[in-house]
């Protein structure tokens, strides 16, 4: 059974806590009433529950720094339950990590720093964007993962608890969170993982929007923790009658869970802590009213006086008690000194080891580590774009430390792991297959695609090193919530999606993609590079890799595709431009332009030697990434695709709503409008009309739009 503390747990002097800690954790409950009136909406609820337990954890618990929120050696700390953004915003503030009380006074408004969901990037201090309930959860998982690789680059055989590279990561979830399937995913991989340097703390207070949470959950979520492989605890502040006044926050016992959740170093602990939402607000605690909406002026004014503060006044701190918070600024810089000295003694024992922190502490890649990019000779059979990213892998695992990634449970699908790098897995759930240990590289996610998107985020914004992850394509649908999230906090996620069209033949509609690069294609920030054959996937990862502002998906083939002769045609260098002109019209000056991605651009060039056999000039245009092809300036759009030119034909084996901007009125797509079929690859693109005589037809249908041709149009 999970461990119970009570009143009994011993008091620390190391804990220490006062009447004026008393007092700053009241004032965290007025400021987060008094933020969300003025607001008019917000959550104010949990910001109150959850003062004693942020306080804490800010105050007495953390290696933090506010002068410096991007310390390498601090200890992380992820609010899953973003909708309580006051929770992080009130500690930030009182500790001094620059925001003011006109920040919290500004809550949810336009151009402030405290936005509705805490928003990385954009407010020192919040490590990661949180509000699509879950997600932090798996973003824990993810720095705990990134800060034991970062520890297996840097120092592996440094003393236990002794390395400048030791710290914790702090996790706060609600009932919410745990109720997202992504958070089962997450936890059970950081069972598996035995993260013993990640604590979760849960607020189990049994109340959401729609009130009391036993209407939709029953579950015993510490017995479910416990199932995991966690280390679990428990403790109740809910011991006695809340209606008269029994409910005890028993800070001493928190702080024991929490030293005993930091001395198991073998699990992932969870803290189940039961309070009640909006203590003491004394007619809305313990209510759905209180979760998501102001408590009005007269239930402010009744629990200002509970707490002693004067109703009359808001946003009111105590000068003594601003004066003793901000105190954690002066202990912060103390620690980050310590580790310093720590951090300097390292890096004179280790130069290699420590040019590397260096280098990726600035997000820099070596020099010339482009060298490494294979080439591939010409090859009519060719090569699946998914293999030939796998060799890429494999040429990059001795360059580019950094790199590191895995699948979800397709590894030999998905060619993800670099060949000969051990598995990221504690020593004893090594494998035949997969060796490996706490250090090692190559991750193993299960079937758990959106737990690992979110866990590929925690491992990005931990910053040092460089996550992907694979699946198929049409499973891309399961992470989505994950991936628009890389895309908002512009993080530099690989996403390797393969079998990338109806080309994966036999497997059948279920598994075949039509609308996906459509619809990845909607989320903005989001690079969508789908190559047409191996040299332009060779290219693809390095635009992936040199752009750490965002994240990159690649859309691969199962099937093999043709490696274009380089000699004959464009350099595949152009990919790094999105779109670029692969084989130019006879005369110089096309009459129609075929544009395609993926293994359609083989089809392409089939058809332009048809049009040019019958006399029409035609250029084609390889575009495997619309992005960084909109990213060039307007003289290179119209070099590629002159406006005059509005003959038209885009080729891809998808549904055709993203092409819209390129086709124009005049152009035509061969595309897929329906769902795929079980057969082989070659029946279906027959059936359904990626073919070259499709596009000689289509090219025809769209010269004759713009009055190039007159007559019949059929191509055949």
């Amino acid at each position: 059974m999970p461990e119970e503390h009570t009143d009994v747990a011993a008091k620390s002097p190391e804990l220490n806590w006062s009447d004026l800690d008393k007092r700053a954790v009241d004032t965290v409950r007025v400021l987060a009433m008094d933020a969300v009136e003025k607001s008019g909406n917000g959550h104010p609820g949990t910001a109150m529950s959850l003062a004693p337990v942020a306080y804490l954890l800010f105050n007495r618990v953390m290696r933090h720094d506010p002068t410096d929120p991007h310390w390498a050696g601090r200890d992380r700390f992820v609010l899953s339950c973003g909708h309580s953004s006051l929770t992080l915003y009130i500690q930030l503030y009182l500790s001094g990590y620059g925001l003011e009380i006109d920040d919290l006074a500004a809550l949810r408004q336009w151009d402030s720093l405290t936005p509705g969901h805490p928003e990385y990037g954009h407010t020192p201090g919040v490590e990661v964007t949180t509000g699509p309930l879950g997600q932090g959860i798996g973003n824990a998982v993810g720095m705990a993962m990134a800060a034991r690789r970062e520890r297996g680059l840097f120092d592996p055989t440094g003393e236990p608890g002794a390395s400048p590279f030791n710290h914790n990561i702090f996790a706060i979830c609600s009932d919410g969170d745990i109720e997202e399937g992504v958070s089962h995913e997450a936890s059970a991989i950081a069972a598996v993982q035995k993260l013993g340097n990640l604590t979760l703390i849960y607020d189990d207070n049994e109340i959401s929007i729609e009130d009391d949470t036993r209407i939709a959950k029953n579950e015993d979520v510490a017995a479910r923790y416990e199932a995991y492989g966690w280390h679990v605890q428990t403790v109740d502040w809910r011991t006695g009658d809340a209606d008269q006044g029994d409910y005890h926050e028993n800070v001493e016992a928190l702080w024991a869970a929490i030293q005993a959740a930091k001395a198991e170093t073998g699990r992932p602990s969870f803290i189940a802590l039961r309070t009640i939402i909006g203590w003491p607000a004394p007619n809305k605690q313990n209510t759905g009213k209180i979760h998501g909406s102001a408590l009005g002026a007269d239930e402010v004014a009744a629990t200002k006086r509970v707490l002693g503060f004067d109703p009359e006044k808001t946003f009111d701190v105590a000068p003594e008690v601003i004066e003793h918070t901000r105190q954690v600024r002066t202990r912060g810089q103390e620690m980050r000194a310590e580790w310093q000295k720590s951090f300097d003694a390292w890096a004179t024992a280790n130069d290699d080891a420590s040019a590397l922190f260096h280098r990726l502490d600035g997000k820099k890649l070596p020099e010339g580590w482009e060298k490494s990019l294979p080439e591939f000779p010409a090859d009519e059979k060719g090569l699946a774009t998914r293999a030939a990213s796998g060799k890429v892998l494999e040429a990059l695992a001795p360059v580019l430390p950094e790199l590191w990634g895995g699948s979800a449970d397709l590894a030999e699908s998905n060619n993800t792991t670099m060949k000969g790098e051990p598995s990221f897995i504690p020593a004893e759930y090594a494998t035949k297959a997969f060796p490996g240990n706490e250090y090692g590289r190559t991750l193993h996610f299960g079937i758990r695609e959106h737990g690992m998107g979110a866990v590929l985020n925690g491992i990005a914004v931990h910053g040092g090193t460089r996550p992907y992850g694979g699946t198929f394509l049409v499973f891309s649908d399961y992470m989505r919530g994950a991936v628009r999230l890389s895309a908002l906090m512009k993080i530099g996620v690989v996403y390797v999606w393969t079998h990338d069209s109806i080309g994966l033949g036999e497997d059948g509609p279920t598994h075949q993609p039509i609308e996906h690069l459509t619809a990845l294609r909607a989320i903005h920030g989001l690079d969508v590079v789908r190559p047409a054959d191996a040299n332009e996937t060779a290219w693809a990862w390095r635009g992936a890799l040199e752009h750490n502002d965002r994240p990159t998906a690649l859309a691969l083939s199962r099937q093999n595709l043709p490696t274009i002769d380089r000699s004959k045609y464009a350099s595949a260098e152009g990919t790094l431009k999105g779109g670029y002109i692969l084989s130019e019209a006879s005369t110089g000056s096309p009459s129609v332009i075929l544009v395609a991605t993926g293994s359609e651009v083989a089809i392409t060039l089939l058809a332009q030697e048809r049009l040019e056999a019958a006399g029409t000039p035609t250029r084609v245009v390889s575009m495997p990434c619309q992005e960084w092809f909109f990213e060039q300036d307007t003289a290179y759009q119209q070099q590629v695709l002159p406006r005059g030119v509005k003959a038209r034909v885009t080729v891809e084996a998808g549904i055709r709503m993203s092409w819209d901007r390129i086709l124009g009125e005049a152009g035509e797509a061969v595309s897929i409008e329906h769902y795929g079929a079980s057969a082989p690859a070659k029946i279906l693109f027959e059936q359904f009309g990626f073919t070259a005589d499709n596009v000689v037809a289509k090219a025809n249908a769209a010269l004759a739009k713009v009055g190039e041709i007159t007559g019949h149009t059929t191509g055949s």
